[in-house]
């Protein structure tokens, strides 16, 4: 595991060495496969996620996305707890970013999805989870996160651009609809012309 660098100092630029974001906590996940070509990395997909619902500052994320998130710590759970996901991804409330999959593998995050007509958007996509919801706010802490991360991985991935980056609505349309009205989309395009 990789030291991470506390939240607070997520201003200092973030570097992704060999698929991995250098300062991010780290976690292992089996829940991620090979991608079907490592070198068509070409969309960035912004979901958010929190658990229980509308609960946020706790380590069930970390739980589910390892496949163990115990059934009986909240009703909730018994529905999801044997579901398979992940993310590239995850941004607390407080800025830290956490990492799962790297990024040249498939993480399980956009499900039944397409992009410009194009199916299958684990394929060639990478997923980050907000910690939150569609309709509370999100952090600045978090859109400081995410820029960072945004930036790095534009620069690592050239194929991800600025049109090519989207919501998880976006790519699944009346099946999802995070990251939700919350989302600050002029925030995170105007952060991110560099």
């Amino acid at each position: 595991m990789l030291s991470s660098l506390p939240p607070s100092d997520i201003s200092t630029r973030l570097i992704i060495k060999q698929h991995s974001v250098m300062q991010a906590r780290h976690i292992t996940t089996t829940h991620k496969d090979e991608r079907p070509d490592p070198q068509d990395i070409s969309v960035l997909v912004i979901h958010n996620i929190s658990l229980p619902p509308n609960q946020f500052d706790n380590s069930y994320i970390e739980d589910f996305f390892v496949g163990k998130l115990n059934p009986t710590a909240h009703p909730f759970f018994k529905e999801i707890h044997q579901i398979r996901v992940s993310a590239h991804c995850v941004i607390k409330r407080d800025g830290e970013v956490i990492q799962f999959v790297p990024f040249n593998e498939r993480a399980w995050h956009a499900g039944v999805s397409s992009f410009q007509g194009r199916g299958r958007c684990n394929d060639y996509s990478i997923g980050i989870e907000l910690e939150g919801t569609d309709d509370s706010d999100y952090t600045t802490k978090q859109y400081d996160a995410l820029e960072q991360l945004a930036q790095a991985i534009m620069l690592a991935y050239p194929k991800i651009t600025l049109g090519r980056i989207v919501g998880h609505n976006d790519i699944a349309p009346g099946r999802k609809t995070d990251p939700g009205s919350s989302f600050n989309w002029q925030r995170l395009r105007q952060g991110l012309c560099f």
